[in-house]
């Protein structure tokens, strides 16, 4: 599948480790923030939750994870800091997928800015 145009930006902001994914001129498509004080990762997508899960896919795994809805309304999952799911999207080969029904799929770059978040928080 071709990969979603946009590029990653990582940030810190206050006691948060952020990977977004996006064009610089839009907001965020997908983000991985880190939560260094509660040790987890929330991977968010922007567009609209219409189910009660999301699939994540990688050159070695692929789960489908929970999600809940935060406080901007888009759809999020929290994982553990060491969940080996985080090691399977920061070392996809070349890029890894994020499916949500009724949302567009994402085929994303594993940048270093994806491992950056992960490892921030370990």
């Amino acid at each position: 599948m071709p990969a979603t145009t946009g590029v990653w930006r990582w940030a810190q902001e206050r006691s948060l480790s952020i990977a977004r994914f996006g064009s610089p001129e839009q907001a965020a498509l997908l983000s991985l923030t880190c939560d260094l004080l509660g040790r987890t990762v929330t991977i968010t997508h922007s567009g609209p939750p219409t189910a009660s899960n999301m699939s994540i896919l990688t050159t070695s795994s692929s789960r489908i994870v929970p999600i809940h809805i935060d406080a901007n309304g888009a759809a999020a999952a929290t994982l553990p800091s060491r969940d080996p799911l985080l090691d399977a999207i920061a070392f996809s080969h070349g890029r890894f997928a994020l499916e949500m029904p009724g949302a567009t799929p994402l085929f994303l770059p594993s940048w270093p800015e994806v491992s950056r978040v992960v490892e921030d928080c370990r």
